[in-house]
Parts: structure tokens; sequence; C-alpha cells
């Protein structure tokens, strides 16, 4: 009978997922047994190579649903990762190779924690855009050192999410025709099926968004292998809509929402095992001609890597090997850093802006976006062009997916990605900002219009607790510079910190802070600006409250208050130094006042008062907000009167009293 060994091979799947799961008590038999005849052709169709996980021109996997992650275990085993049968068994216990969701770093093989639904649909987005960029820089007519493809499963709950929408619109605008997206169409989610909350037309909306459709029986092998064949010669993405039963083997339990997300049951197993023909009183079972056919994966990636590394040493690639090598080996050391000495003032925003495109010019693999607001963010890379050729990413209004797609750019292997949007937004890729920081991924957010200084726009744009939010996420390093200098020592740092780092610039210009004598140590978050023998006072802030706590620290000194004036450009970092270079810089054995145009209540860590926001702001000019709201010079004085117990005494300088 036809296909009797590939039935085969998707049995083992099934019973090593559902055996997974029913042992952990706990996971999802549904999607891996649906999607398990799909998993044995494609094991066919795959190039790569098992014994070296970061072989650049493998073809990418990516799970979107979490909820697969007994297939992808199994099939890492099977195909010869460094995952063994007994990680299996240990399938969602504590520091076992297979937890719950996929992470990557964690477990050899998978490409990235896609985690939430829908991640994983935009990170196979980035995968594709990095591997588009990266063979332009490095193919020729007559050889291409980059030739490989991005698949990504993916599921109801993925296609409903909205970050899917956002980044297969931006993939079809882009047409990259490398992608391959299987949809595991088996019409069921938690509650049930889709059509209690979800009726659209996938093939009509795919279609819109100028994509290859592709409708198939996700369990007729022969459809499932002409499908892949159709997928890899198209000229745009393509989508393989497939048609599944989820739980597929799973008996009077096939189709049904039960086998979403909880086991099977012993006594279910066996029976479907005795009527597929597997030992009932067996788990964890792989018949030996099955392995030796899925390990075949291990020679021929073996093969196909050996191949591609003799191509890389003929005589002619000499040219596109060094562009490959610029790219996986960037040297910062070229960078040649602006110089703001000489600047009065400048929006941190504008430095930004200038020192990326002294990057761009010293790194071939910088590249990056904006969400629509290239011109406000101050994101546009000059003379260097439009993706996929260029390094400029118009990413449209679609933050979500922006954070996503360079979040696996940035772990494509060749690429080092920026993204950026207004700071209040960045509640819309808050999700992909987090899998960063779990991860550790490099990935760098430039995130402007930093505070109240917004100003006119109102309450609705004025980032107010978002500065705390994510100094709350660890690996997440936020930077809020103080001025066009600070700016650039903190991405010195930034670009050795192996973990995702995010710039919180101004829309309003900063003095530049002078004299320089005094200039700290911004590589470890925080540095007396302004030290002064004897004090009895603390003043630290960061961005640009910074000024203005330097200048209070003055008036205060002339009425007989000494203070030390603190800039912390990087929350995050400082409260990762040791105990003697905290409070070298904050001194224990005075009062301290933090002062942030934002919430702040992480300073009480550090601080005995806070002066932040207590509301959302308002719509002002800026320094009608600054006023109202009482980051004044006057009004930091005071409170750092109040704080100490002390008359605040006024202070008349150049005819204006304080």
């Amino acid at each position: 009978m036809a296909h009797e060994f590939e039935k085969k091979m998707a049995n083992t799947i099934r019973f090593l997922a559902a055996d997974m799961i029913q042992k952990a008590n706990s996971g999802h038999p549904g999607a891996p047994m649906g999607l398990a005849d799909i998993a044995v052709v494609l094991s066919k169709h795959l190039k790569h190579n098992p014994k070296d996980p970061t072989w650049l021109n493998r073809d990418r996997v990516v799970f979107s649903g979490g909820h697969a992650s007994a297939l992808i275990y199994s099939l890492l085993y099977l195909w010869g990762y460094d995952v063994s049968l007994n990680d299996l068994k240990e399938f969602r216990q504590l520091d076992s190779k297979t937890p719950g969701h996929p992470e990557y770093g964690h477990t050899p093989g998978v490409e990235i924690t896609t985690g939430p639904l829908g991640q994983g649909v935009a990170n196979a987005v980035g995968f594709a855009m990095a591997k588009e960029y990266t063979a332009r820089k490095v193919n020729s007519e007559t050889c291409k050192l980059i030739d490989h493809k991005v698949y990504c499963f993916c599921g109801d709950g993925d296609l409903q999410e909205g970050i899917s929408y956002e980044a297969c619109s931006l993939a079809g605008r882009l047409g990259l025709k490398d992608l391959i997206l299987i949809y595991d169409n088996n019409h069921i989610t938690i509650e049930g099926d889709t059509s209690i909350a979800w009726n659209e037309d996938v093939e009509a909306r795919f279609k819109a968004q100028n994509w290859d459709v592709i409708k198939i029986n996700g369990h007729c092998y022969d459809e499932i292998d002409n499908a892949l064949n159709r997928a890899k010669e198209a000229s745009k993405p393509t989508i393989i809509i497939a048609n599944t039963i989820i739980g597929r083997g799973a008996l009077n339990l096939e189709g049904s929402a039960k086998t979403h997300g909880a086991p099977l049951g012993e006594e279910i197993i066996k029976e479907a095992k005795k009527k597929y023909g597997f030992p009932e009183d067996k788990t964890f079972y792989v018949p030996d001609d099955v392995l030796e056919e899925f390990r075949k994966a291990v020679n021929r990636g073996e093969e196909a890597q050996k191949a591609w590394n003799h191509l890389q040493k003929q005589a002619p690639l000499a040219e596109q090997n060094e562009a490959l090598n610029l790219l996986l080996n960037p040297d910062f050391s070229k960078i040649q850093w602006p110089d703001f000495s000489d600047v009065r003032e400048m929006a941190t925003r504008d430095s930004n802006g200038e020192i990326l495109n002294a990057i761009a010019k010293a790194i071939p693999g910088f590249i990056g976006g904006s969400a629509d607001l290239a011109p406000s963010n101050k994101t546009v890379l000059k003379d260097f062009g439009d993706f996929p050729d260029g390094k400029n990413i118009h990413f449209g209004i679609r933050e979500h997916a922006m954070a996503a797609i360079t979040n696996a750019m940035a772990l494509y292997g060749t690429i080092i990605p920026f993204n950026a949007t207004f700071f209040v937004f960045s509640d819309y890729l808050k999700p992909a900002a987090r899998i960063a920081a779990l991860t550790k991924i490099k990935n760098y957010f430039i995130w402007t219009h930093d505070s109240i200084g917004v100003g006119e726009d109102g309450p609705t744009h004025e980032p107010i607790e978002q500065l705390s939010q994510f100094r709350a996420l660890p690996n997440f390093y936020v930077w809020r510079p103080a001025d066009a200098t600070e700016n650039v020592e903190a991405w010195k740092k930034a670009l050795s910190i192996d973990a995702p780092n995010a710039f919180v610039l101004s829309r309003q210009k900063l003095k530049t802070l002078k004299p320089k004598k005094d200039f700290g140590d911004v590589s470890r978050g925080a540095y007396i600006i302004k030290k002064r023998e004897g004090a009895t006072l603390t003043i630290m802030a960061s961005g640009s409250e910074v000024m203005p706590s330097l200048m209070a620290g003055c008036y205060l000194e002339k009425m007989g208050v000494k203070a030390n004036i603190v800039s912390v450009p990087c929350f995050d970092l400082f409260l990762e130094q040791d105990k003697e270079y905290q409070e070298a810089v904050i001194n224990p054995d005075t009062k301290v006042l933090a002062v942030e145009a934002a919430r702040g209540l992480e300073y009480y860590k550090f601080a005995d008062d806070v002066l932040g926001m207590e509301s959302f702001g308002a719509s002002a000019p800026a320094n009608e907000l600054f006023e109202k709201f009482g980051f004044t010079i006057g009004n930091i004085k005071a409170r750092a009167c109040k704080l100490l117990g002390v008359e605040n005494k006024p202070v008349t300088i150049n005819g204006k009293e304080y």
C-alpha cells in the first residue's frame, strides 16, 4: 500500500508526542499529532545539519505555535540533534532540555523563542528578510552562497493575532519568495470550533497580501510533497493551507478540542498504538527502521555543509567571502564616533541619528528602520538606500511585527538590527521586547519623544509608566542619555552587551553638560557628574532632568546646601554594579532625591524621595508642562530642602529668584 512507511514514521511522531505529554501530565498533543504527516514529508525537503545547528546556509524552521513543542522535540531527536530520548522523557520538567515552550539557546535546533501566538510568524518574516539582505550582499549571478528557505508552522491562533497580519502584509509587500508558511488548518482552538469567533477567508486574505496560496489535504503525502516543491519555486511568499485533523490518530478524540491542551489518557494511547501496529505496552518506542530513515538528515546535512564549505574556498569567490566575513564579524573599532564637544544643545534623538549613521558606515550588517516615523525618530541612514538592497527598512505602521522581525534578524547571524517608534508606542511591541530580553537577543530599540516633553500631542502621546515598565525587564538595558556626548558613550557600551538595549530619547533640545572634567563612567550605568565635598544630599536624574538637577545643585550651594549630582543613563546597569561602586556614586550618608519626568518608582531602591509624574500629563508646549509638573530648577531645589528639613531660602540669579 502506498506511503505505508511514511505513515509509520508519522505515527512514531504521534506516539512520541502522546507519551511525552502523558508522562508530564501536561501539554498539547493535538497539534503534534495533526502535523505529523507534514513533518515527515518536510524532513525530506529540509537542508540542515543536525551536527552543526549554526550552519549559516541551513533552512530555518520556526514553530509559531509553542503548543506544538512535543512535535519540535520529537523531530530534533529523530533528526539527530543533541536531544536524546531521555530528554523527551523529561518534557516540561525542571532543568530539562525540553521545556513547555521551546527556548532559543536552551535546546539545540530551536531557532528562536516564539512564546505568545503570532510571534513566530513575524520571526519567520524576520529570518526571510535577513536572508534576502545577506544574499544580495554576498551572492553573484554565477554563485549563490546564501540560498536557503524559511519554513514556519502556524495555526488558527497565530493567524488570529494581529501581529501575524502585520508581518505577513510586510512580507507580501517585500515579495519574500523564500518564506513558506504552513498553516495547520484544523478549525480548533481551546474553546472549540474556530467558527465561534472566526470565519474569515484566509485564502483571500493572503492573496490580497501578495502571497501564493496552496490548499492541500494535510494528511495526503503526495499533496504535501507537491505543495512544498511548488512553494520552493515560487516568486513570492507562499502559504500552504493544510486541512488537518487535530489529534490525528487519537481514535474517538480525533478532531476534538479536548486534544488541544490535555493528555489523551493512557487507555486511549494504548488502544491507538494497538490499532496502528505499535507495541501497546511500550512508551517512547521508536522502530529502528524509522530512526534510521529520520537520521539520514545527518548525512545529508553534513554533505550539504561540506559542499558549501568547499564552494567558499573557490578562488573566484574571494570578494563574496570577504563581504560575508564583514557581515559575520563586525569590527566596532572602525566606527568613527561623532564629536559633540562643541555642540551647545541638541535633542538626543538628533545626536542619536548621527550616531546611527556613524555605525552604519562602519558596520555592513547594521540595518533597521522605523514604524513610519523615521523623520521624527531621526533614524534615516543617509545614502544607504532602501531594503532589501539598502539599509533603510520601511516597516510601516506595524510596531509589534517590527520588533519580532528584528528579533529574528538579530539571531540570523549576519545582521545587527534596530527598530524605532515613539516611546509611548512601545506598548504595542512589549511582547516582542520581552522575548528579546528573555533570550538575550541583541536587538536595538530606538524610542524617541521620551516624556511630557512631547508637549502639545497630550497625554495619549506622553510616556509616563513606560520607563519603569522596561527597567523592570530582566536582561533589558534602557538608556536615557542626558546629552549628545553621553549618548555616544551609551552606544559604545550597548554594542558590547549581549542583550537588547533601548534608547529613550528627547524630542526637545538638551543643553550639553559642561565642563566635562567630572564626566564619569557611563558604562556602569550611573556616575557623579558634579561632586561636592561634605555633601549632605544626592540628586539623581536621567535624560532631560539632569541639567535642571545640576542647576538646582548650584543654587542649593549658594544657600549653604551641598549636593552631589548623579546622572543615571542606564538604571539597569547601575543595579548590576557592586555595592562599593554604588555607594561611591550615591553616598549612603546623604539624603537622596530622584528626579524624572515619568513614574520613577524604581528609584526608591536608592532614593528617599522621588519627584516624578503622578498623572498622565497634559496638552501644552513642553516648557509649560515641565513648569506645571514641577520639573524646574526652583521646584527641585524646594523638594530637596523639604527632604533635608531645611528652610528653602530664595536665591537670585541673573535677576530671577529661585
